[in-house]
């Protein structure tokens, strides 16, 4: 396959592995791979990953990657709470929620790390539209959840270093979904953990 029939071919994969290309073309040669690195044709991303370059990897395009390069995976904890514009810190991290071990990946595109969840709690994502792909992403709830879990805030002060941004927690947050999405925990310590989450957010500022 030549490069320009490959390119036409995948043109439409945010990034590609090589088991995609495999599907297109049985008999690729995996030696091109090696040969258009060096072109720089396409781009490696990590072990088995590739995409096209581009001039604008954007944070979009970069959760997009972050979902495509780890499966099953969704955007959460910092990176879903920046999104939500719920903490003030931008984005150089992309954090994850995976089923599969506890991950970090630094490639040429951006730092991506993922956090394993047991099966039962890898639930409270959306799809979001970006262009003609969809970014999957935590609701905000989930995102708050996923933190409190992994991070284990115990206390206000803990609470309060967050930085939370309690004008568009107040807004947009929706309790009883939060809630319901808790009750799936079954932890005592995880409703602790939000009752002090909820107690910061309904203080006056």
């Amino acid at each position: 396959m030549k490069f320009l029939e490959f390119q036409q071919a995948l043109k439409s994969f945010p990034a590609f592995s090589y088991q995609d290309i495999i599907k297109i073309d049985p008999s690729f040669d995996r030696r091109r791979l090696v040969e258009w690195q060096a072109k720089k044709y396409i781009l490696k991303i990590r072990k088995g990953y590739y995409c096209f370059p581009r001039k604008d990897y954007n944070e979009n395009y970069l959760m997009l990657i972050s979902n495509r390069i780890y499966k099953p995976s969704y955007i959460s904890l910092a990176t879903a709470l920046s999104y939500y514009n719920l903490i003030p810190e931008a984005v150089y991290l992309f954090t994850g929620i995976s089923t599969r071990k506890t991950m970090y990946f630094e490639t040429p595109l951006g730092n991506f790390e993922y956090h394993r969840i047991k099966k039962e709690l890898f639930f409270g994502y959306r799809l979001v539209q970006f262009g003609e792909y969809s970014i999957r992403i935590a609701d905000m709830e989930k995102a708050l959840l996923d933190f409190f879990y992994l991070n284990k805030i115990n206390t206000l002060p803990e609470v309060d270093g967050l930085r939370l941004n309690r004008l568009i927690a107040r807004e947009l947050l929706v309790e009883n979904k939060l809630m319901d999405y808790l009750t799936l925990y079954d932890s005592e310590s995880m409703n602790r953990r939000i009752k002090l989450l909820l107690d910061y957010l309904n203080a006056e500022s």
